[in-house]
């Protein structure tokens, strides 16, 4: 493990269940959907494991609805624009956060976010967050042709911070990271404290190290 963290001179870290909580958000313009219906709203702790799985898996939770429903994209655009006018309002940074990013550039290394969250909402969310005036690249789920798992996202964070992909670490709450950050030659982080379903087992990933809270990152780098 000390091996695959030496040298390191990037970190890069998926966005939601992350580095920010954002299921509040999330849960809620989904929910908006339902009492727009007439139907009962559901308890915020009900959207939250779904989360991780943005559009479709708030739909799912409060429609079971998938992507083969006839009416999913519909859904799915009502959803987004329901999300686009409270992105912030009840979204905060994990605990921990702000003064893990503090120590990475104390340490002399750069930052940045790749996320699977459109730029349509990526941008003004980052830029409304003073957290991200220090990230030398955000890569949202469009800047690229593909999205993760595929690594073309993490290779374009790579280049934008002028890192090579081998010294970096991609730090993700879901096995789509993962996978996206071994594709890529990059150390891989499991943040097991971001948005786990109940069925989630992120032993299975194959993360190179996994953390309960932002700061066990910052021991990790220590140890290298």
């Amino acid at each position: 493990m000390a091996t695959v963290f030496h040298g390191i001179r990037a970190v890069l870290f998926d966005l939601d269940g992350t580095l920010i909580d954002s299921a509040p958000d999330l849960g809620a313009a989904a929910d908006k959907m339902r009492t727009d219906r007439g139907l009962p709203s559901l308890p915020s702790a009900r959207y939250r494991p779904m989360a991780g799985a943005g559009a479709r898996g708030m739909l799912a939770e409060a429609f079971g609805m998938g992507p083969d429903h006839p009416d999913f994209a519909v859904m799915r655009e009502e959803f987004f624009v329901n999300y686009e006018t409270r992105m912030t309002e009840q979204t905060t940074i994990f605990e921990g956060v702000p003064e893990l990013v503090r120590q990475i550039l104390e340490r002399n290394m750069t930052w940045g976010v790749v996320t699977n969250k459109a730029a349509r909402f990526t941008e003004p969310l980052t830029q409304a967050m003073p957290l991200f005036a220090t990230a030398s690249a955000v890569v949202s789920g469009d800047t690229t042709s593909h999205a993760k798992p595929h690594p073309a996202p993490l290779l374009e964070a790579a280049a934008r911070l002028r890192v090579p992909p081998e010294q970096c670490i991609y730090v993700g709450d879901d096995e789509r990271d993962i996978a996206a950050g071994l594709a890529a030659g990059m150390g891989t982080v499991a943040a097991i404290y971001g948005y786990l379903g109940a069925k989630t087992d992120p032993a299975g990933w194959g993360a190179h190290a996994a953390i309960k809270s932002p700061s066990e990152l910052l021991q990790l780098l220590a140890n290298a």
